[in-house]
Formats: structure tokens, C-alpha cells, sequence
């Protein structure tokens, strides 16, 4: 489990394929910041642009580290195919503060960047959800765009989805990776832990067990 607040900014350094067809994946080697891997250790779980990976290969030192990502999981995210900046957290432990929302490091969707510029001191992020992910978000309920925990200012149902509007301030842009997205950048999302469980609650058919505990 992860809460969504990045605790540091990385970089794919290199992605090397796992074999010779579309049905392998890519092992990444990811550059973490100095000292970021010091509590670190072989199959320790840091989400990567907010996905869920495990640790293959770990060069505290060198501060670097290995991941192995199936074409599966390559297929369904954004962003770890190639080099670039990416956000880092590492997996919850039971005494940490719950800075943001529980996230589970699960990619619901692929999002893309519709709109982002400075508003004041602050800046405005716009991400069009596929039409699948529309119906679980709210306002002022949580999202996680790229692994950070965000809060949504505006939803905006259109025909190719749902649009949301998100504020970011100065701390959130140069703390993360977020602020070299552009319009047309694509993210992923993962939705409010709890609203799958609010739908799932709303939609599920009663089993005849739960129907015969009833007065």
C-alpha cells in the first residue's frame, strides 16, 4: 500500500527488453536520489509513476535500482517504456503518517494531459479519464495521477470522458515529476480505493445465504 506522497524524484536510466517478442517485457533500471535507497532492500515494493513494482536488483551505493515490468503491465500504464523522470514511493509502513489516501499502486486507466499552466502561484492541471473511470470521480474526491495523491477541483463529463480539473501548488510541481507534463502527455490514474468498494456494495447481487439472514 502507498499514500500517494512522492518521496522522491528518479529517472529511468535504461530499459532493457526481457526477450525478443511483444509478449515480454522490459526490465527498467531506475536512478533514485542519494541515500533514497538506504532502508531499501531485494523484493521491497516502490511504486513507480504510481505503479506497484518490486525491487529485482538494489546498488544502495550507486543509489540505483532494478525492476522487472511484464508486457501486461506495460500495456495497461504510461511512462515506463522509455527514459525520463519518474515519481517515487516507497510502500507503506505501519507507523507512517497517511499523508494522502490509501493507494494501492494499481493502474485503473491511462489518462492524457488536456490542459496545464500557471495560475497565480499555482497551476492548473486538466486529465481526461477514459469513460470507464468517470463514474468514480467526484469533487473534492481523491485521484492519483503519475502516483500522487491529488485532489479533484472539477469534473466535466464530455463524450471521450471525464475531464478533471486539479490544483497544484508550487510545492506538488517541483517536488515531483508532474511538472514537465504537457497537454497531450499521457498519465496514469488510479482511482479512490473506496469508491470501488461503494460500487461494489451498490451493484453486487444479494446470495441467497445473505437473503436467508434476513428477518
Amino acid at each position: 500500500m502507498f499514500t500517494g506522497i512522492i518521496t522522491g524524484v528518479g529517472r529511468i536510466v535504461a530499459v532493457a527488453p526481457l526477450g525478443s517478442s511483444l509478449q515480454h517485457g522490459k526490465r527498467l533500471t531506475v536512478a533514485a536520489p542519494a541515500h533514497y535507497l538506504d532502508d531499501a532492500g531485494l523484493g521491497d515494493s516502490i511504486a513507480i509513476n504510481g505503479a506497484c513494482m518490486t525491487v529485482t536488483t538494489l546498488d544502495a551505493a550507486a543509489s540505483t535500482f532494478t525492476v522487472d515490468v511484464s508486457a501486461e503491465s506495460l500495456d495497461k500504464t504510461a511512462g515506463l517504456d522509455h527514459e525520463g523522470s519518474v515519481n517515487l514511493e516507497k510502500a507503506l509502513r505501519a507507523h507512517d503518517r497517511l499523508g494522502g489516501h490509501i493507494v494501492s499502486g494499481h493502474v485503473d486507466g491511462i489518462g492524457h494531459v488536456t490542459y496545464f499552466a500557471q495560475v497565480g502561484e499555482s497551476w492548473e492541471l486538466r486529465v481526461m479519464a477514459p469513460p470507464a473511470l468517470g463514474r468514480y470521480l467526484a469533487y473534492k474526491g481523491s485521484i492519483t495521477i503519475n502516483g500522487v495523491s491529488l485532489t479533484v477541483n472539477r469534473t466535466a463529463d464530455v463524450a471521450q470522458g471525464c475531464e478533471v480539473s486539479i490544483n497544484l501548488i508550487p510545492h506538488t510541481v517541483q517536488n515531483t515529476a508532474l511538472g514537465a507534463l504537457q497537454a497531450g502527455s499521457r498519465v496514469n490514474l488510479e482511482i479512490d480505493l473506496i469508491a470501488r468498494y461503494v460500487e461494489r456494495m451498490l451493484t453486487a447481487a444479494p446470495t441467497p445465504s445473505s437473503l436467508a439472514a434476513q428477518p
